[in-house]
């Protein structure tokens, strides 16, 4: 039998396999696109959110489904589309690659590489949007998540399954505070991913930079759709971030997501609602901006030990303008979030980092989520905290001072400069509660204020020459003893 004859059978018990009978295929054709938009008409059975695939190759989904034409979101350059063209729908809705291979890697919301090391070999790929976890499915937030930045974490603690707002004018470095959170984690076994949504590339170089440097970059991710990506790409971010952390999640490890910025996603949102000519509502924002952020934020959650025990915590940074917290957008995070991180353009300016505003600022689970340890030494710091601020500003229209008022604003200074941080320097627990005991008492008032950050800087050496055991201690249990106080007190003396 000659080559061509085994050909011949190899085709026909193929083609004998395969099923035959009609098969309905809907095609459509654009009726108009630009912008990053293409109107598609003809496609009547098309759901939302369903893939839709072009003549050319390029790829879209449905964002809305009128009774003649679908508005689909285009993730790539429209450049080879045209009007006329034909589409099809998939059947398919859209979905991210995830798994561990994405680890240390920079990728766009598809899963494409950015980082030129090669593809991603993803464990499976999930939808993009996916229902946040049943209320029976959760469990209380009692786990703390440090930030390394010994104001929050004394004042307003983060816990592990918690959603909290970082939100404030521009450039008062919100993103920093982001940052030295995902740096922090390196001590920890906290898996973050980075989305960066409409954000210069410079920016994020600066980002991914500080996190290769400082922290643990295998054991992040950077989710990047820049000012120069499509809309798409840019509306796709946040629910693409999110996913591949839930991967994390449900396996029952624990994962920090930080969406940098949850403003510019809803102008995106905003943009391609009026481009495919849906009703404007306040300040021109479409009337479903509140459930796009609500389901995307319930996702973050701490789930049960049924469940795996694993946890998803959000970091959305959100812009103001002006300070104004009233604004549309920042009013809905707010009422979304359990909590926010206020940045204070004023405090900023002044030099004071991070510049967090304590009056504005919350935590809404608090203290439920905090070393014993911390919660103890900082029960009346926030308090006693504004108070020194509202004094110091009243006394600024005074020339003499009483001795008591002098004294509380003297220590109300030192304890301004003990909560003073500078960027990529998250502390570990230990440091934290030793400044903390440091100022507490008035242990720093006979300490010149210009000598403060000298005393900071050789404390760490000192605590780890005098009682290491201490600091480990405190760092495993996050629990303060007599005899380990009484060591570290004597510790503090010294240096």
């Amino acid at each position: 039998m000659s080559a061509l004859d085994g050909w011949l059978k190899e085709a026909e018990a193929r083609l004998a396999s395969l099923p035959l009978g009609p098969r309905l295929q809907q095609i459509g054709r654009v009726d108009s696109v630009g912008d990053g938009v293409a109107m598609v008409s003809g496609l009547d059975d098309l759901r939302a959110g369903e893939l839709i695939k072009f003549a050319g190759g390029a790829m879209g989904f449905a964002q809305t489904l009128d009774e003649t034409q679908i508005g689909c979101v285009l993730l790539d350059d429209d450049a080879s589309l045209e009007a006329g063209q034909i589409a099809h729908g998939t059947g398919a809705v859209l979905r991210v690659p995830v798994g561990e291979a994405l680890l240390g890697r920079v990728v766009d919301p598809l899963g494409r590489p950015l980082d030129r090391a090669g593809p991603v070999t993803a464990e499976r790929e999930d939808p993009a949007e996916r229902p946040a976890p049943a209320i029976i499915d959760r469990d209380a937030v009692s786990e703390p998540l440090y930030t390394g930045i010994t104001l929050i974490d004394a004042m307003f603690a983060l816990g592990r399954g918690q959603r909290e707002l970082i939100i404030g004018d521009r450039a008062t470095g919100k993103t920093a505070i982001a940052t030295d959170t995902i740096i922090r984690q390196r001590d920890t076994d906290v898996i973050s991913v980075y989305v960066a949504v409409g954000q210069k590339s410079a920016s994020i170089r600066r980002v991914i930079d500080a996190v290769q440097q400082y922290g643990a970059p295998q054991r992040c991710i950077f989710v990047i759709a820049s000012a120069a990506a499509t809309p798409g790409l840019q509306w796709l971010a946040p629910f693409a971030g999110i996913t591949m952390a839930e991967f994390f999640r449900d396996r029952g490890q624990h994962a920090l997501v930080v969406i940098d910025d949850l403003t510019k996603h809803a102008m995106t949102h905003r943009e391609l609602a009026l481009l495919m000519r849906q009703p404007p509502g306040r300040e021109a924002y479409p009337g479903d901006i509140f459930y796009l952020h609500a389901r995307l934020l319930e996702r973050a959650a701490k789930l049960n030990t049924a469940k795996g025990g694993g946890s998803l915590t959000a970091l959305p940074i959100a812009e103001t303008d002006a300070g104004n917290l009233a604004a549309y957008i920042p009013t809905n995070l707010i009422s979304i979030t359990d909590g926010q991180i206020v940045t204070d353009e004023k405090l900023f300016h002044e030099g004071q980092k991070p510049a967090v505003d304590i009056g504005k600022s919350v935590s809404r689970v608090g203290g439920k989520a905090q070393a014993p340890a911390l919660r103890e030494l900082a029960e009346s710091l926030r308090l006693d905290y504004a108070q020194f601020l509202e004094l110091e500003l009243f006394t600024r229209f005074s020339a003499t001072l009483d001795a008591r008022t002098a004294a509380q604003i003297e220590h109300g200074r030192r304890l301004r400069a003990v909560l003073a941080q500078g960027q990529y320097a998250p502390l570990p627990l230990s440091l934290e509660i030793t400044h903390l005991l440091a100022v507490a008492g008035g242990g720093l008032d006979k300490l010149a204020l210009a000598d403060v950050p000298a005393f900071k800087q050789r404390l760490p050496a000192a605590l780890a020459a005098r009682c290491p055991e201490v600091l480990a201690r405190l760092d495993a249990t996050g629990t303060l003893g007599e005899p380990d106080r009484a060591q570290l007190a004597a510790a503090l003396a010294a240096a």
